[in-house]
């Protein structure tokens, strides 16, 4: 009877991993179906996560940020909302931005024609354009997280992500 029984235990252990396998399989499946109904991902987060992806790029740099007015700079007494100057360094690409109320003002290093997008969030990328002197402007300020991909040439320098 032992002999029986390894036989038929040997079966049903095999049997009862695949089961186990489709067991978890199937509640995968049903606890995926419940969090999309209950707890769904929002359309702008999804497309946050889409452009950050996106983002990555094996051809480019990423810039350094190596000044940030909100964290370097002495405060200006009397000054109740000043700009914020940010300062990204690739290499030898250089990139000074000025990020007010009214919008961006900035400048690439070493001077020169560029093209700049201003990532963020929900919101379709602004594209920019730097002119023969490197300096360009936007109209309106980014607002939550963004960053700037830039491109000169055959160049793409892409810095990392700040908060507005």
């Amino acid at each position: 009877m032992s002999d029986l029984h390894d036989d038929f235990g040997d079966e049903r252990s095999e049997d009862a991993f695949a089961d186990d396998e489709l067991d978890t399989g199937l509640l995968e499946e049903e606890l995926r179906q419940a969090a999309a109904i209950l707890d769904p991902v929002p359309a702008e987060l999804r497309r946050i996560a889409v452009d950050a992806f996106a983002l990555h790029d094996l051809d480019a740099r990423v810039a350094e940020l190596t000044f940030d007015s909100l964290v370097d700079a002495i405060p200006v007494r009397g000054e109740t909302d000043p700009p914020r100057m940010l300062t990204f360094r690739a290499d030898d690409v250089i990139l000074d931005v000025e990020v007010t109320a009214d919008g961006l003002i900035g400048q690439v290093l070493p001077p020169g024609p560029a093209r700049i997008e201003v990532l963020s969030g929900p919101l379709a990328h602004a594209r920019l354009t730097a002119d023969d002197m490197g300096r360009f402007t936007g109209e309106a300020p980014p607002t939550g997280p963004f960053a700037l991909r830039l491109r000169t040439g055959g160049d793409v320098v892409v810095t990392q992500w700040l908060r507005a």
